[in-house]
């Protein structure tokens, strides 16, 4: 009995270690695919590095078109219930300042997705976003220091800019959605943040 009783300790170690991280993607169109091919955005080439670097994680992406801070933030407790990740992508803020909604809403908003994540044992990755010019300088400074700062407040590591390195020819006619061939350069940008939280156990 006790023999059989090591046999499945150790077999249930040896499953849950060989068990897959999940990461979570909570986004909105720029990580849903809007206007694109399936299995050509960002979320999706990420899925396909991380086969080639035989690194064992799982991706569940929960973005929506659309989708503001205080969306994400209703949104999260079922899927932190559902999924369990080990990871959470924040890629959100665009549509609250498309919309000129307060900044201090959606940093808070924002503070609370990144807390909720952190109580759920999950570490958090921020990708930070700018407006395009026409939105006002003042409130797209605001609107883009709010990233930064909360990385710095709630010590978490942050892409500074989403769409850095972005032409305007790679962009489709809304001018707000990269097309297809911007979406590698998008990883590019991700990628180094997130490999050092794949990384630890």
């Amino acid at each position: 009995m006790a023999g059989w009783l090591l046999l499945a300790s150790a077999a249930y170690a040896g499953s849950a270690h060989s068990a897959p991280k999940t990461v979570l993607v909570l986004g909105d169109s720029l990580s849903a695919e809007y206007g694109l091919s399936r299995g050509t955005g960002w979320v999706a080439l990420l899925e396909q590095r991380l086969k080639a670097e035989k690194i064992d994680a799982a991706i569940v992406n929960a973005s929506i078109s659309g989708e503001t801070t205080s969306g994400g933030r209703t949104r999260l407790p079922a899927l932190l219930k559902t999924h369990a990740p080990a990871i959470v992508v924040v890629e959100l803020g665009a549509n609250d300042g498309l919309r000129g909604l307060p900044v201090a809403a959606a940093a808070a908003n924002m503070r609370a997705i990144i807390a909720l994540a952190k109580k759920s044992n999950a570490k958090v990755l921020l990708i930070g976003m700018r407006l395009p010019p026409n939105y006002g300088r003042d409130y797209a400074d605001q609107f883009f220091a709010v990233y930064g700062t909360l990385a710095k407040e709630t010590k978490v590591p942050l892409v500074p800019f989403m769409l850095d390195g972005v032409s305007n020819d790679l962009f489709q006619a809304d001018r707000l959605h990269p097309t297809a061939q911007a979406h590698p350069i998008i990883l590019n940008n991700i990628w180094p943040h997130l490999l050092p939280l794949l990384k630890l156990r």
